[in-house]
């Protein structure tokens, strides 16, 4: 068999076992590539368009298998470990930690959005150090893992949607309490301890240290059951930041937390115009 046929029969094999996996497959397989340097599978993955939304890197499908050949080469191997795996119609969401060619470990949100050939399409992302557990012993990536309530879904989407508007943007402050089942709040967030206590002390804390964390726009919410992600844009102590906020709905009522901050880089800096969101 030739070099040529070998590739054929490579890439050939490649495009069939990606039509057996589903989209959450798909999407770590992705991620994973990072780690194995597996550049064919990174291309068979995506879209010829692919559009990609993390600042730091070119867009386009040839730009990504380009990060995979470089962290190939890298002296240090880089490290995908996927903590979470969500879907919601053409979109999947995971939740990961990297240590990109021995930089140190990052908890991330990903998103990714599939085409009508089940090539990956667009991508967004969030990315933050992993950090010592916070004041009530959580880590960024600890706690509830399984999905319930597939039929929930729609109503623990817009239950969100409701408290973003109402608490997260403060357009109804005194509606707060009607989210959560009395102080029973199980938080990730780095600096936070658990329960409504817990977050309305560091908020005040912030307060007084004249740090206001603003929230402008909702850019996405997606869902799948008993877990619901949101991907906000605003301000934290003056500078632009996304937020991406994972939340578990139970009985109606916001019960657990993970999220993602990370302050938006200058336009200047872009390696792409497809901007954050």
């Amino acid at each position: 068999m030739s070099i040529f046929e070998k590739l054929f029969h490579s890439n050939n094999t490649i495009e069939k076992e990606n039509t057996t996996m589903t989209n959450i497959e798909k999407a770590n397989a992705l991620i994973n590539t990072f780690a194995t340097g597996d550049t064919a599978a990174a291309r068979s993955l995506l879209a010829e368009g692919y559009i990609q939304h993390n600042l730091a890197y070119a867009t386009g499908r040839d730009a990504f298998v380009g990060s995979v050949e470089y962290l190939a080469s890298a002296p240090v191997k880089t490290t995908v470990k996927n903590i979470r795996a969500f879907q919601d119609g053409d979109k999947v969401f995971l939740q990961t930690i990297y240590n990109f060619a021995g930089a140190g470990e990052q908890v991330a949100f990903d998103i990714f959005r599939f085409d009508a050939e089940g090539k990956i399409a667009e991508h967004w992302d969030n990315l933050a150090a992993l950090a010592a557990p916070n004041p009530s012993g959580h880590t960024q990536t600890d706690g509830a893992m399984t999905i319930t309530d597939l039929d929930k879904t729609a109503a623990n989407r817009e239950l969100v949607k409701a408290f973003l508007y109402d608490v997260m943007q403060g357009n109804n402050s005194a509606k707060t309490p009607d989210y959560f089942k009395g102080d029973l709040y199980i938080q990730h967030n780095i600096g936070i301890a658990d329960g409504l206590s817990g977050l309305g002390a560091a908020l005040a804390a912030l307060a007084e240290q004249g740090i206001q964390m603003i929230y402008t726009t909702v850019h996405q919410v997606l869902a799948q059951g008993n877990f619901v992600l949101a991907v906000s844009e605003g301000t934290f102590g003056g500078a632009p930041t996304s937020y991406y906020d994972l939340w578990r709905v139970e009985d109606g009522k916001i019960a657990e937390h993970w999220d993602v901050m990370e302050t938006i880089a200058d336009k200047s800096t872009w390696a792409n115009e497809n901007g954050k969101f």
